[in-house]
């Protein structure tokens, strides 16, 4: 493929909810371009940008993936995302390099959940944005109702630029509010004609509205106008893309993916009124420690990131990067700022797909691909050495939903920690970690789904196989009462035995306060230099947990007497006589089991409030307030016992058609309702 200069490039996400028809979009767009022969199908599993073995089995896109095109003399990288919220990251990293944000909205279903989502993350960075309304040509498809919507939901800053003619199965051609001329798709492409009678008037009102609306924004336009100097339709476009590049003006066109029909006028916008990475003139970067602004050129040393990492079992770690300045050429070494390690970039190439092409050089702006970047991953900078600067972070979602696993035998074991090391490289967002109190490997996601791929690619990507199990919530057990007791260890089995006594006073202290071994030795009745191991004991009983078998806290223990063998006394005897002591006074004590309690914030629209809250209440949680966000949206924060909201993430996207999202965070610990007890001490002795 052509190397193309910065002016020429134009980066576009496609975005949306999944089923809107971004990937059909993106095939598309590459048939039209002559980029592939024929029209690719999702259902039949053979388009471009949805190549993974997963997905073909699902039907949707699961990762994000490149596929430019040459368009008149310009080059456009189209980045298909994912519209499942499972796998909302890569809609985050593909916002973050790109300089226009295509939604792809269904005329048939509207403004869905995964566009508002991915509007606040594009209008968060402030990235140029455009709408099409795709899907014309199906059952109870509307383009007056989704154009409401989007008002609805995104402003006055909606700006339709074409009008559909005809609708479901009469939908045969697009209306130019520019030109004032009609594009009819019957033979394939697009033919220009006059505006249909029919849609005549309309045509010329929505017109006359759309240059009002763009010549306010242009002073000189402005004057020229009430002159009655209309503008042409390359000044229109001119002064729109003014205000597409400053993201207050939002084109939306339509047409139909599966058609095709305007698509080719969708690429036709994309390049006239779409910004080129020049709207970039600076980037605020981090360099020793503080936040600087450089220069972005197109000529000098390079300056990338990495923004996308797969890992390929054949040619291993793939690295899709921008060019955030400068030029790119092979055989250059650049400094990763986050490692340390100097990475040679031996070839460097365009990714179509899952197939590359390699170039002789890549522009500033510019999207390309290079292999076996050992030391760098996702979000990383990579300049020339002596020249540390890092970009801003990409922007990622915390996973809300985790799973324990296990490997399935000691083969997988052994590959195990490696493999995962290798899919975290790939998606970031994924977290393993391990719980000292539960002894589980936790797997976190986004969902059900990211984590059921996630194990799938562990076993087509590196052959390790794992299974899956509950999760364990971290109980823990203290005391409600004060009790004492005798720790005694004798054991004769001849020449020096073990002997030792330790005399404990057992008493609650305030919840959180932990652990406290107090010292009430007198008269030497334990010799100073074993009373350690009395605390030793008692502190590895606490860990080993208690009598309902929860690791214990929130102890003070005394120890008041004891007695000892001038021969037969040792460090390990009054270490026993701790633990057994302690044993015997957590019988004693009225031990009760603590559960982990979380802090929990549900953002969701007003209509399901009610819904949200009255279940958090059925799950023992407390609502602790209200507040309005963004969009009036309602923020519910409350605390809610961690043992309710194993599997909230799914819950809550049930409960509110998939418009709510949370956050959690352990806040503390508090007594477990007695009548729940004797069934969690039965659960914990069965996973035992």
């Amino acid at each position: 493929m052509k190397v193309y200069p910065p002016e020429k490039i134009r980066n576009v996400a496609l975005v949306g909810h999944s089923g809107a028809g971004k990937t059909t979009l993106a095939e598309a767009l590459l048939y039209r371009a002559g980029t592939v022969s024929r029209l690719g199908r999702v259902e039949d599993g053979n388009t471009v940008t949805d190549f993974d073995p997963e997905e073909h089995e699902r039907g949707f896109s699961l990762s994000l993936a490149l596929a430019p095109f040459e368009w008149h003399g310009h080059k456009i990288n189209i980045i298909d995302t994912p519209g499942s919220p499972d796998f909302v990251a890569d809609v985050y990293a593909a916002l973050h390099v790109a300089d226009l944000a295509v939604f792809v909205v269904s005329a048939a279903d509207g403004v869905e959940v995964g566009t508002e989502r991915a509007w606040r993350v594009a209008e968060d960075l402030g990235l140029p944005r455009m709408i099409f309304i795709n899907k014309l040509d199906k059952e109870q498809a509307s383009f007056d109702r989704t154009l409401e919507a989007l008002r609805d939901r995104f402003g006055a800053g909606i700006a339709p630029i074409e009008l559909p003619i005809g609708e479901e199965d009469a939908f045969h051609g697009v209306a130019d509010l520019f030109t004032d001329k009609a594009y009819i798709y019957d033979s394939g492409s697009g033919q220009e004609v006059e505006i249909p009678e029919e849609l005549a008037a309309r045509e010329h009102e929505v017109h006359d509205n759309l240059v009002e609306g763009i010549v306010v924004a242009d002073d000189d336009l402005l004057e020229r106008y009430l002159d009655g100097d209309v503008p042409d339709a390359a000044e229109l476009e001119k002064t729109m893309a003014v205000g597409v590049a400053n993201a207050t003006v939002f084109p939306v066109v339509c047409g139909s993916a599966t058609g095709p029909i305007a698509v080719d006028r969708l690429a036709d916008f994309i390049v006239e009124i779409g910004p080129s990475p020049l709207r970039r003139e600076t980037l605020s970067v981090t360099a020793g420690g503080s936040e600087v602004a450089v220069d972005l050129t197109s000529d000098g040393d390079p300056l990338i990131q990495v923004f996308k990492t797969i890992a390929d079992p054949y040619v291993g770690q793939i690295s899709l990067f921008r060019v955030l300045s400068g030029k790119l050429m092979p055989e250059q070494s650049l400094h990763n700022q986050r490692s340390g390690s100097d990475e040679k970039f031996s070839k460097i190439a365009v990714m179509v797909g899952k197939e590359s092409e390699a170039v002789d050089h890549l522009a500033m702006g510019d999207l390309g691909a290079v292999a076996k970047l050992n030391e760098t991953g996702t979000g990383d900078t990579l300049s020339v050495k002596g020249q540390p600067v890092k970009a801003p972070a990409i922007r990622r979602p915390t996973p809300v939903l985790a799973t324990a696993i296990h490997a399935k035998t000691q083969a997988d074991t052994d590959k195990l920690a490696n493999a995962l090391r290798r899919i975290q490289q790939e998606d970031p967002v994924i977290v393993v970690e391990r719980s000292a109190e539960t002894k589980q490997t936790l797997l976190r996601g986004m969902g059900e789904a990211h984590i059921a791929i996630t194990l799938q690619r562990l076993s087509r990507k590196f052959g390790v196989e794992v299974e899956t199990e509950q999760v364990r919530v971290p109980y823990r057990e203290t005391i409600s009462r004060r009790a004492q007791a005798e720790g005694k260890y004798k054991k004769q089995s001849g020449g020096h035995g073990q002997f030792g006594v330790a005399m404990l006073r057992l008493e609650p202290t305030q919840r959180g306060e932990g652990f406290e071994f107090v010292d009430e030795i007198k008269g030497g009745s334990i010799p100073r230099q074993f009373i350690p191991a009395v605390e030793q004991g008692i502190m590895e009983t606490m860990v080993d947990g208690g009598i309902l078998g929860f690791p214990v806290v929130d102890v003070r223990v005394r120890c008041y007497d004891g007695k000892y063998h001038s021969v037969d006394s040792s460090e390990m005897s009054f270490k026993m006589a701790g633990r057994l002591g302690f044993k015997a006074g957590m019988e004693d004590a009225g031990p009760i089991v603590l559960e982990p309690i979380s802090k929990i914030a549900v953002t969701v629209p007003s209509n399901y409030q009610g819904d949200v809250m009255g279940d958090l209440s059925s799950r023992r949680g407390q609502v602790q307030g209200t507040e309005t966000a963004t969009g009036g949206r309602q923020v519910i924060t409350a605390l809610v016992p961690t043992s309710e909201i194993i599997s909230y993430a799914m819950d809550l996207r049930s409960l509110t058609q998939g418009w709510g999202t949370f956050s959690a965070e352990h806040d503390h610990y508090q007594e477990l309702p007695s009548h729940l007890t004797d069934k969690v001490v039965a659960e914990a002795k069965d996973d035992d």
